[in-house]
């Protein structure tokens, strides 16, 4: 197991965002980017995968004890902020507005017309126009 895999487990099973967990680094004046993040979540086949290493996973850990516990001045319960956790996750996936069905016009139904059966009859065929001359192409063979 690699600090990818720990990497990973861990962002599950708390449940957290990608800017959750830049918000995390930046507790503890580490800067990274969610693309950066999102190269150590890849599979290691990929060609954009990035190994984690051990910088990355350590500032992200103290961040995480940070996040969780609090500072010595301003403590707090790491379950609380777990639940809050989940509850924004549900919170978002339930938000998301669904996309209305909005025609450009108004629908307005067509007052009914009598109409006559098709008849093939009826239709006048068109003169064919000719677009391209006729061409007679010799292909380097001599009629003789």
């Amino acid at each position: 197991m690699n600090n990818n895999d720990i990497f990973k487990k861990l962002r599950v099973a708390l449940q957290l965002r990608d800017d959750q967990i830049v918000e995390i680094m930046q507790l503890v004046d580490f800067r990274i980017s969610a693309a950066e993040l999102g190269a150590f979540f890849r599979t290691t086949d990929h060609p954009k995968y990035m190994d984690c290493g051990d910088q990355v996973l350590r500032n992200f850990l103290n961040g995480l004890v940070i996040h969780l516990r609090g500072t010595k001045e301003n403590p707090k319960n790491a379950m609380d902020v777990i639940k809050q956790n989940q509850e924004d996750v549900k919170k978002n996936t339930s938000e998301k507005p669904k996309a209305e069905f909005k025609p450009k016009t108004e629908f307005k139904p067509k007052t009914e017309t009598k109409k006559k059966p098709f008849n093939p009859k009826d239709k006048r065929a068109a003169p064919k126009v000719q677009v391209v001359e006729k061409v007679q192409y010799k292909n380097g063979k001599n009629k003789k």
